[in-house]
């Protein structure tokens, strides 16, 4: 039986394989905090800034494609190893790969530490 942090992060990977943008907000809290260590300046709080950076990568990325590789749970906290590929729209490669560190309660994403770069 998968847990229901695993459960929200297939929600995830599904809505945005979808480029479905409300499915995929459905998984975040309101108050959701995303936080960049590697970037301390990208740091941000609250759906509609998820909103935008998402809206915004489904449009540039008409094909984005997200790979789940490998992902952990302990008690609330979620570790997961993405790919996230694709061709924008002026036909250059986008390509990211890394870990998200999420934290869930209640079924929604309420912070994330984001190590996702560029390849």
């Amino acid at each position: 039986m998968k847990s229901s942090q695993g459960v929200v992060i297939e929600r995830l990977q599904q809505a945005q394989n979808a480029h479905d943008l409300e499915a995929f907000l459905a998984c975040f809290a309101p108050n959701f905090q995303g936080k960049h260590p590697l970037h301390s300046d990208r740091a941000f709080e609250g759906i509609e800034h998820v909103r935008k950076n998402w809206s915004t990568m489904f449009h540039d990325i008409p094909d984005f494609h997200s790979q789940l590789l490998s992902s952990a749970v302990e008690s609330n906290t979620v570790w997961a190893e993405w790919h996230w590929f694709g061709t924008r729209r002026d036909g250059m490669q986008f390509g990211m790969r890394g870990v998200t560190i999420l934290g869930v309660k209640a079924d929604r994403i309420e912070w994330a530490r984001l190590y996702m770069e560029p390849v």
